[in-house]
């Protein structure tokens, strides 16, 4: 049995498909995050659940939610279950009224109960199902209260589902063009009388992607049946509002208690004040890197560090020496994977320290308020809070942030999106950040990270402000986004959307950064003569060596610097293991040791906002290359960020020796 998963956004649907089917996915506080069908299957059963982006109607404005409504066009399944925000029922019957109206064996699970429960407000569910002819579930997925009464229900025998007989009536004039409209789709056409009746509905209430379909069939026949459009639309959703209004009179036993509310409006009075947000948003990252850096992953990360360099890399050495392993392999094993992949493991604790921070704001509520306290500053330059979204999601990685653009719909704003995302300190440049400022900023480490932060943003802003104008955008696109109440997150989702985003950063030191290790030992092991005589002789000393004048303006010259720059376009990971190895060290203590003889502070920092602003990883290239369907703005991206980020180093570089930093 195939089941579609609906929902609003933010109504804790991802959640809800995690649990069913235990897997996890990605789960933010606001749209389109799940930005393509998922298919997930209850374990024991032959249930599978299709998790279908996060939409308000049915009616399409992005990518994300085409998705949604081209699947109940073309798409085959047996039930539909839609999660609702129990607390926000007014807003999420809406959708439910167009998806009963489709006419499959309907599901309504009312989520978040612990937020009805926390207002002091009263359901009955009962009065719900008898008037919308569903079943109706209470869970709050957060915890997993209620899923497993859902969950035994789901892969029951599909005839303990009531047969659908949803009917809500437009009113005589807007039901005799109904009547027409799904006269011709069954008679002509041969659709279902169910199906018809739906088609027109949606026809009738403007939805865009249903007037396409019937262009594209041309069912000709339909488009004379609809003389007045705007009329028509207003009286499909009047119909509608007064239902769910009515409806939620009747179901609601108790109104909720507006002191509960009043503390989140408390809150946000701060967290958006138009003045103070802004400044709230810098005070709370340069917190989460104080966190990352001084205080919790800062010394998890040296005490990681002295382990692996210390006792297990001497021990390996001793092993590999009793076992009689030749001096190529020992070094490749010592001084390539252990120093290279092993030397940027060790950030893994300061890594994962962010990433927790990062799920803390999102889970808690404030994430959402950050997109809003954005929004006003994104119109300055041509765009929204909408376009905000994906740069937050940068901060992990910019590949999820570049796809995550297909949540705008108007297509000049979501390429501008696309083009700035790389610009957003990933967590892949982490490793770097994490060297340097050990090495020259030992005091002022999370002030150095943040305007390191600030200005990726501050450049990604003056940039589409610059794309605005030269694109000409003048269309805008709608920015909604759930400001759900403040909670405390449980320690279980905290854990669990840290692991997800670290886990890329794990699974990218067994594949891509291993390769890379490997790699950059042999160009750094051998030379034209076969195995070099020491490492200034070896290829990357050459190809460095070759390429080092033309950074020296930027203040960093070695050529050990120089080869990670580029070994950094592969992944931006690989730049920490390429220092490692080409310094031959052993560990971050000795690298940093190595680093204060090549490297002023102004030096220093001029190299950390050239890897923040060059030429993305080759991933970052390829999700462009697939959202924008070019390789030309690939292409462009590269060499533009290059170019920028030489401008920007430049400036910071001579400004500070200019004025003797």
């Amino acid at each position: 049995m195939k089941i579609a998963l609906f929902g609003n956004p933010n109504t804790g649907k991802t959640t809800v498909f995690n649990h069913l089917t235990d897997s996890y996915a990605y789960v933010g506080n606001w749209s389109g995050v799940t930005v393509e069908k998922k298919i997930g299957k209850i374990n024991h059963s032959f249930v599978s659940i299709i998790d279908l982006p996060g939409v308000y109607s049915l009616n399409p404005l992005t990518k994300d939610e085409a998705v949604a409504t081209h699947f109940l066009l073309h798409e085959s399944f047996d039930q539909t279950l839609n999660i609702l925000n129990a607390a926000q029922l007014k807003r999420n019957l809406l959708l439910t009224i167009e998806l009963l109206e489709y006419g499959k064996p309907t599901v309504l699970v009312l989520n978040m109960m612990d937020i009805v429960k926390k207002q002091d407000m009263e359901l009955n569910p009962t009065v719900l199902a008898n008037e919308l002819h569903a079943t109706i579930f209470q869970t709050d997925a957060r915890t997993n209260k209620g899923m497993a009464e859902l969950k035994s229900f789901l892969i029951g025998e599909p005839s303990s589902t009531p047969s659908p007989s949803f009917y809500l009536d437009y009113g005589e004039p807007v039901e005799a063009i109904i009547r027409k409209g799904q006269n011709l789709l069954t008679t002509i056409y041969q659709h279902e009388a169910i199906f018809a009746r739906w088609m027109m509905i949606q026809f009738l209430a403007g939805n865009n992607m249903i007037e396409k379909f019937i262009a594209t069939n041309h069912y000709e026949g339909l488009l004379s049946l609809k003389k007045d459009p705007q009329a028509l639309e207003d009286a499909v959703y009047a119909v509608r509002l007064e239902f769910i209004e009515e409806l939620l009179k009747k179901a609601t036993l108790k109104e909720a208690n507006q002191k509960t509310t009043a503390l989140t409006k408390k809150i946000d009075h701060l967290t958006t004040h138009p003045i103070w947000g802004m400044p709230l948003f810098l005070m709370i990252f340069y917190f989460m890197f104080k966190l990352t850096f001084d205080w919790i992953g800062g010394p998890l990360s040296d005490l990681f560090d002295a382990f692996l360099s210390g006792p297990f890399s001497s021990n390996v050495s001793l092993f590999l020496t009793w076992i009689g392993a030749n001096e190529l392999i020992h070094s490749l094993i010592i001084d390539g994977l252990i120093a290279g992949v092993g030397g940027v493991l060790v950030f893994m604790p300061q890594i994962f320290v962010l990433f927790a921070c990062i799920s803390f704001l999102e889970d808690s509520g404030y994430m959402a308020r950050a997109a809003l306290v954005m929004d006003r500053l994104m119109e300055s330059v041509g765009l929204n809070g909408k376009a905000f979204i994906p740069l937050l999601i940068g901060f992990g990685c910019n590949v999820p942030g570049i796809m995550a653009a297909r949540t705008i719909e108007q297509p000049k704003e979501r390429l501008i999106t696309t083009l700035i995302s790389p610009f957003m300190s990933c967590s892949a440049r982490l490793p770097i950040y994490s060297l340097f400022i050990a090495a020259f900023f030992e005091k002022n480490q999370a002030l150095i990270v943040l305007s390191l932060y600030v200005l990726g943003i501050l450049v990604a802003i003056i940039l589409a402000k610059f794309y605005s104008l030269i694109f000409k955008t003048t269309d805008s696109s709608i920015f909604i986004v759930d400001l759900p109440e403040y909670n405390l997150p449980k320690l279980s989702i905290l854990w669990r959307g840290t692991w997800d985003k670290g886990k890329g950063f794990v699974k990218k030191a067994g594949t891509v950064i291993f390769g890379g290790t490997v790699l950059i030992w042999s160009l750094s092991y051998f030379n034209f003569s076969g195995v070099a005589s020491s490492i200034e002789t070896s290829f990357m000393a050459a190809i460095g060596s070759f390429l080092a004048p033309f950074f020296a303006p930027l203040g960093f010259y070695s050529w050990q610097a120089v080869s990670a720059i580029i070994t950094g376009i592969l992944a931006k990971e690989v730049v920490g293991s390429t220092m490692l190895i080409l310094f031959h060290v052993g560990g971050e203590t000795a690298l940093i040791g190595q680093l204060s003889s090549v490297f002023t502070p102004l030096q220093a920092y001029s190299f950390l906002v050239f890897v923040l602003l060059y030429i993305p990883c080759f991933a970052v290239l390829g999700a462009i290359r697939a959202e924008t369907g070019s390789w030309f703005w690939s292409f462009y991206s590269a060499l533009s960020s290059f170019i920028i980020a030489y401008g920007v180093s430049f400036m910071i570089y001579q400004t500070g020796m200019l004025f003797h930093f």
